[in-house]
């Protein structure tokens, strides 16, 4: 459905407390339709001093962001060495550790400094939480910790890591299993980890080089959604888009355009507004627009391709059209129109590269970026209107929760809940 959003009165204080009815939890990357909307209130101002409900140091820094499930929220984290991969649970209203769960796994796998292991995000459904640890397996807790199943897909092998994170749909999990020598989309068991489908997806080299001799890989977490009346699963692989068929895996379509002059690389998540898709690749890579119809191919109906854009790696919101989005390199806040690909407005970001995803609340953009300032402006096409900055002051590459009138922020040093 399209996207109006309507923004609530900014209280000129240093907090803009819930007084409506509390959000939903956020069970998933980016929240529960997986792009981006919070339902309920949230702060707008804060400091690392001010505004705080609490901080609880982590043990090692990581880019993967926080769920919250009920009295619980829920991180991935992981040791340098990645030896050893753990989930653990926080209690929501103090901080309290309680929980943890940790993998251990023999190989040092490659990675890059800036994507620590422990890059992924959890996913629940309310009553188990699933996780990637990426080569080392797909593992399922209930909410006490117990595991309940645990798997291995395959290999995830790229000098710049894993990332890619599961979502829960009804009875099953979605993974987008990449970077590595075979990727593929596949649905897992919800209740035992048994595969439904896997399907298989081409690509043209090694999983780290492509046949250029340029990097390639994708580390997109798929959208369901519904497109046209139907449920569609949507991820971004290193060449294209893909729609799914969520109870069988069949591709439904495919739109070309991805690829670029710097390799084939997919970071942020496909954007989705009715039946049209906005798609931009990483490495400063392309930017297609298209609506989804009846053909398979969709490439050569797209709307626009701009062969060059800033470094993508966070997604962006879309409201009423226009798409709006952080980016790292160069460090930029930008408003694009999604039937032209028109850029309307840009702004260099204070908050320095954007590697999270922008989420909304209150009628608000959050945008977190890497030195740990969250930038909150309106939904404006004409120009950019910025309501708060949010300084932490800690390097921070993951995406903002936003549940229960609260805000849940992961930094390289600490887990934060914002009140």
């Amino acid at each position: 459905m399209t996207r109006t959003i309507i923004a609530t009165l900014v209280v000129p204080a240093l907090l803009t407390f819930v007084t409506a009815t509390q959000a939903e939890d956020w069970p998933q990357f980016r929240g529960p339709e997986g792009q981006g909307f919070a339902t309920g209130a949230a702060p707008v101002e804060w400091s690392k001093k001010e505004g705080v409900k609490w901080r609880v140091a982590l043990d090692d820094p990581g880019n993967g962001s926080p769920i919250v499930v009920g009295s619980n929220v829920l991180i991935c984290s992981a040791t340098k060495d990645g030896k050893t991969r753990s989930l653990i649970c926080f209690n929501r209203q103090s901080g309290q550790r309680v929980w943890e769960q940790s993998v251990k796994f023999a190989t040092e796998e490659e990675t890059h400094k800036t994507n620590p292991h422990g890059a992924t995000t959890p996913a629940s459904d309310g009553e188990r939480v699933v996780v990637s640890h990426g080569t080392a397996g797909l593992y399922c807790y209930d909410l006490s910790g117990r595991e309940i199943w645990k798997i291995q897909p395959g290999v995830l092998k790229h000098m710049w890591g894993y990332a890619t994170s599961p979502i829960i749909y009804k009875d099953r999990v979605f993974v987008n299993w990449g970077p590595g020598p075979s990727i593929f989309f596949a649905a897992y068991s919800l209740k035992d980890g048994s595969e439904l489908f896997r399907t298989d997806e081409p690509q043209n080299g090694d999983g780290e080089k492509n046949s250029a001799n340029k990097p390639m890989g994708s580390w997109c977490t798929p959208i369901v959604t519904d497109i046209n009346g139907r449920t569609t699963v949507v991820c971004t692989f290193p060449t294209r888009v893909n729609g799914y068929d969520p109870d069988s895996g069949e591709l439904l379509w495919h739109c070309e355009g991805i690829s670029g002059r710097k390799g084939d690389l997919a970071y942020a998540q496909p954007h989705i507004d009715d039946s049209r898709c906005v798609a931009i690749g990483g490495y400063q890579g392309p930017g297609i627009g298209f609506d989804v119809g009846t053909a398979s191919d969709l490439t050569d109906s797209r709307l626009w391709r701009l062969e060059r854009n800033p470094q993508a790696i966070g997604s962006g919101v879309i409201v009423d059209g226009k798409l709006y989005m952080g980016f790292a390199g160069p460090n930029l806040i930008q408003c694009i129109d999604t039937e032209t690909g028109k850029t309307l407005w840009r702004e260099r970001s204070s908050a320095g590269a954007h590697w999270a995803s922008a989420v909304i609340a209150n009628g608000l953009i959050y945008a977190t970026g890497q030195n740990g300032e969250t930038i909150v402006f309106k939904p404006n096409p004409k120009k950019f209107e910025k309501v708060a900055a949010n300084d932490l002051d800690e390097t921070c590459n993951a995406t903002p929760a936003i549940a229960h009138g609260q805000i849940f922020i992961r930094t390289y040093d600490a887990l934060y809940c914002i009140e």
